[in-house]
């Protein structure tokens, strides 16, 4: 049986970004994580150890996040690529970083800019 784990708005401080500024000061991010499995006998069982601890994925990602890198496509490729490796039940990994408030370099506002990214 398909099922998803799903890890919402989940906040990080980093330093993702080209410009010399944002990786000095940084911005904050917020990401979300889809997790295609199969959980049956997680559930049928009632155990963890059955299924993908959504904490540890949360501080894979949260460690990754400290990592310093220009392009969100880039973190999001390295967030898959650990989760998978990490969790090989895992069947599909769809990752998505939004950067809130970017810098834009041609002036003006936007609240955040997303990259989605699929295994």
């Amino acid at each position: 049986m398909k099922s998803k784990i799903i890890l919402s708005d989940m906040e990080f401080y980093g330093f993702i970004g080209c410009f010399d500024e944002e990786k000095i000061i940084g911005t904050r991010f917020s990401v979300n994580v889809e997790l295609l499995c199969d959980i049956h006998e997680a559930a049928t069982e009632d155990d963890l150890t059955q299924t993908i601890n959504y904490q540890s994925v949360y501080g894979i990602i949260k460690e990754l996040m400290k990592e310093r890198v220009n392009l969100l496509e880039t973190m999001a490729l390295r967030i898959i690529n650990a989760l998978k490796e990490r969790f090989p039940a895992i069947e599909q990994v769809t990752v998505s970083i939004s950067k809130l408030n970017p810098m834009l370099s041609v002036g003006g506002k936007i609240k955040a800019v997303t990259v989605v990214l699929n295994s």
